[in-house]
C-alpha cells in the first residue's frame, strides 16, 4: 500500500492536471470499490470546478466549488491515469505504475477503470484499481476531518503539530513496540512500514523498544528523523517497489537510499559488516529482519537500541 510520500506524489500530479479545471463529464463503471460509491457521484462531479487539493495521511481530497471534496484512497493496487481525450496517453502516476501508449478518447477504457472524469481542457482522468481495495467518497469540505476515515487521525508528520512534545504525549504509557505505535494513524498520520523503519534507524532506536520509553530525548531524535526521511522520499518521487512510477513516467528513486528496509543480511551503513574484534564493525551481524504484528521489520541490532 502506498505510504505518505507516494500519495503526496500522486496528489501533486493530480493537482497539475485538475486544479482550476471544470469537470465536464464524469462516469462510474461499477457501483463501488471497497465500499459503494456515494449516491449520484457522477452527477455531483459533473460541472464542478476543482479549486484545490489537500492530503490527509494516506488520503487525497480534491476540493470542489460545490462545497464538497472528492476523497480518494488508492488502496493496494489503485492508480490514477490521465490522457488527452484525443492523442497519446499522458504519462501519469500511481503506486502500481502508468501506461504510455497511443490510445485516445475513442479507445476502450483502461482495464479495471472504475471512475472517469473529463475536464473542459480535454483531459481524461481515470481511477484504475484491479483489486478494488481503494475507495472514493464525497464529503462536505467544511467537515472533511469529521469523515469516518479521517476522524481521530494524529498530526501530519511534516507539520509543526508533530513535535517531540506531541509525540511524547501520544506515547506516554504505551506498552506496544515503537514500530507498532508509529504505524497507528491515531499517533501520527500517514506513516507506513518503509518510512518507519528508515526513521527508527536514523534515530538509532530499536523497533522492539516499548513506546513508553521514547518520550524525552529519544522523541527529540525520532521526530526530526521522521521529517527528514519523508521530505527526502517526496523529493525522490517516493519508493518504487514493484512498478510504481512518478508523474513524468520515471521510477521513484528513494529505494536506492534505503538504509535498512528490505536489506536483510546486508551490512549496516553505520557499522559495515560483522567484526569479531574492536572497531566500528564489532558485534554487527548486518541488517536483520523480524516480524512484528505480521509485518516485516528491518533494523540493525547493534546500532538501534
Amino acid at each position: 500500500m502506498p505510504e505518505l510520500p507516494e500519495v503526496e506524489t500522486v496528489m501533486r500530479g493530480l493537482r497539475a492536471v485538475l486544479e482550476g479545471r471544470r469537470i465536464v463529464r464524469a462516469e462510474t463503471m461499477r457501483e463501488g470499490l471497497r465500499w459503494p460509491f456515494p449516491e449520484g457521484l457522477a452527477g455531483r462531479l459533473t460541472g464542478a470546478v476543482v479549486t484545490g487539493f489537500r492530503r490527509r495521511g494516506k488520503y487525497m481530497l480534491a476540493r470542489l466549488d460545490t462545497g464538497e471534496s472528492l476523497l480518494i484512497h488508492l488502496g493496494m493496487s489503485g492508480r490514477m491515469v490521465a490522457r488527452p481525450m484525443a492523442g497519446p496517453v499522458v504519462p501519469f502516476l500511481g503506486p502500481q505504475g502508468v501506461f504510455s501508449d497511443a490510445r485516445g478518447h475513442n479507445q476502450p477504457p483502461e482495464a479495471h477503470e472504475h471512475l472517469v472524469m473529463e475536464t473542459a481542457d480535454g483531459t481524461r482522468i481515470g481511477f484504475v484499481d484491479p483489486r478494488r481495495f481503494g475507495s472514493v467518497d464525497l464529503v462536505p469540505t467544511a467537515a472533511e476531518d469529521a469523515h469516518k476515515l479521517l476522524a481521530g487521525m494524529g498530526p501530519e508528520p511534516l507539520e509543526v503539530d508533530f513535535s517531540p512534545t506531541s509525540l511524547s504525549t501520544a506515547l506516554a504509557g504505551k506498552r506496544t513496540p515503537i514500530k507498532a505505535a508509529l504505524l497507528d494513524q491515531r499517533v501520527v498520520a500517514g506513516l507506513g512500514n518503509i518510512y518507519v523503519a528508515e526513521a527508527l534507524f536514523r534515530a538509532r532506536i530499536s523497533p522492539r523498544r516499548l513506546a513508553q520509553t521514547i518520550p524525552g530525548a529519544r522523541a527529540g531524535r525520532l521526530v526530526p528523523a521522521v521529517k527528514a526521511v519523508l521530505a527526502e522520499a517526496i523529493g525522490a518521487g517516493g519508493s518504487s517497489l514493484r512498478d510504481y512510477v512518478r508523474a513524468d513516467g520515471e521510477l521513484g528513486r528513494f529505494q536506492d537510499r534505503f538504509s535498512v528496509y528490505d536489506r536483510e543480511g546486508q551490512p549496516c551503513p553505520l557499522c559495515p559488516g560483522p567484526g569479531p574484534g574492536p572497531g566500528p564493525g564489532s558485534g554487527c551481524t548486518g541488517v536483520a529482519r523480524i516480524v512484528q504484528s505480521g509485518r516485516s521489520t528491518f533494523y540493525c541490532a547493534r546500532t538501534q537500541r
